[in-house]
């Protein structure tokens, strides 16, 4: 595969959403390499997020990358994205409309990236992406396979990062989550100590 330039996964300009376009201060893209074999999906910018330009920037960015280095993955590794690229205002959720008007672009970006698995982090994405509603705390760490714009994709339900900060319960089912993605991605989580999961390499 040849390379891709960076702009063919990123949005220059957009004004579908004119709520979002009057909160946002700019368009926030997905980051991380543009083979990466891991997609994290979130919600959508927030404060920090907005102003940084970068998706999960403030506490939630912590506790993921965090999270991701425990389970011998780096932020560097994986791409982060998320449903909309503009920060809605006082951050609510995302509407119907919004979700819809910025869905092309993140399919298009799950094309270009062709990853092993998409994590979904928290309850708007999963819905968003799996088409139904979804209970995440109990779904967290199972895996569903989808079709996108006709392409069979793997997608894994996790909490999203922000749970494990009010409910300390939901740490282990967050890290769950990021263990079993890396598994799939092929990393070997456990920092090389143990069985690498690839025999004579």
């Amino acid at each position: 595969m040849g390379t891709m330039d960076e702009s063919e996964l990123c949005v220059s300009e957009c004004s579908r959403c004119p709520a979002l376009v009057d909160s946002r201060s700019r368009i926030v893209n997905g980051t991380g390499p543009e083979d990466a074999d891991v997609l994290f999906v979130g919600e959508g910018p927030g404060a920090q997020e907005d102003s940084e330009g970068e998706p999960f920037v403030g506490r939630s960015g912590s506790v993921l990358d965090d999270g991701l280095r425990s389970v011998g993955l780096i932020r560097e590794d994986v791409r982060i994205t998320n449903c909309v690229r503009c920060r809605p205002p006082e951050n609510r959720d995302p509407s119907t409309e919004e979700l819809e008007n910025c869905r092309g672009y993140l399919e298009r970006e799950i094309d270009l990236l062709d990853p092993e698995i998409i994590v979904t982090l928290g309850k708007v994405p999963s819905e968003h992406l799996l088409g139904r509603s979804v209970a995440v705390t109990k779904e967290a760490g199972s895996i569903e396979e989808i079709r996108i714009d006709g392409t069979p994709r793997r997608v894994l339900l996790c909490v999203h990062p922000a749970a494990t900060l009010y409910d300390r319960s939901q740490e282990d089912t967050f890290t769950d989550a990021l263990a079993r993605a890396a598994e799939l991605a092929g990393v070997d989580g456990d920092g090389g100590s143990g069985q690498t999961r690839l025999d004579g390499f």
